[in-house]
């Protein structure tokens, strides 16, 4: 396991703030025979500086995928499984998966299929709880499109929480990428959004706990979509 690098800053910074409250919780609790006080305290702000750190954890994980699979590309639970019209950028039906992350969650975010960027763009907005309806369209969220080698494209949407405030995305227009490498990361609680051709398999189910990489969310069909765009 190692650190995300979009941590390294937040942990050094957390890690001084809290040795600062620890050194003050000694000298007002220790030194004055507060015992019990001072080891509550002791206790809770070890909880936090671990609670830091393992938010920006990156396991190591083995994966294998098939020229069509639809890997997860997030760590979480499934909470949305629906068809709904995609307006941003197909601007017409898709099967939408959304996978909700709490800040226990690992929160970096991966390709979920291979094939050629698109479509890349950020948005500004809102920080409502990732599991209102509307945080996917008044949220602060990036859109990424990819194009599959077999014509089809899947839109992923990284979605900020109440909590986030900063979504990071790695990938731009053009770019040839590969299911399971990283894209992005969201900092503390947020969601991620797929939306799939209508004729995709869904291997995964609302309530389902998904593990990024190593889930297989669906398969795409291998018949090539004609109704989808080609750029």
């Amino acid at each position: 396991m190692k650190l995300h690098r979009e941590g390294y800053l937040i942990i050094i910074i957390a890690m001084v703030l809290l040795s600062s409250l620890q050194a003050g919780n000694y000298y007002l609790l220790k030194i004055t025979e507060w015992n019990w006080l001072f080891y509550l305290l002791t206790l809770t702000i070890l909880t936090f500086a671990y609670l830091v750190v393992q938010f920006f954890r990156i396991p190591k994980r083995v994966f294998s995928t098939e020229e069509n699979d639809i890997i997860c590309p997030a760590d979480g639970k499934v909470v949305v499984i629906e068809e709904v019209e995609e307006t941003e950028y197909f601007k017409d039906k898709r099967i939408q998966v959304s996978i909700f992350m709490s800040p226990l969650n690992v929160h970096a975010n991966y390709n979920p299929i291979s094939g050629i960027v698109k479509y890349v763009k950020y948005h500004k907005g809102l920080f409502l709880v990732a599991w209102h309806p509307k945080s996917s369209t008044d949220n602060e969220r990036s859109t990424v499109v990819t194009q599959h080698s077999s014509g089809k494209e899947v839109l992923f949407r990284q979605v900020a929480g109440a909590v986030a405030r900063r979504i990071c995305y790695y990938v731009q227009e053009n770019q040839s990428v590969k299911a399971g490498e990283e894209y992005g990361f969201i900092k503390f609680g947020s969601r991620i959004d797929l939306y799939l051709p209508l004729d995709s398999t869904i291997n995964v189910k609302i309530g389902d706990v998904v593990k990024a990489k190593t889930t297989k969310v669906g398969k795409l069909e291998k018949v090539l979509d004609i109704s989808n765009r080609i750029t």
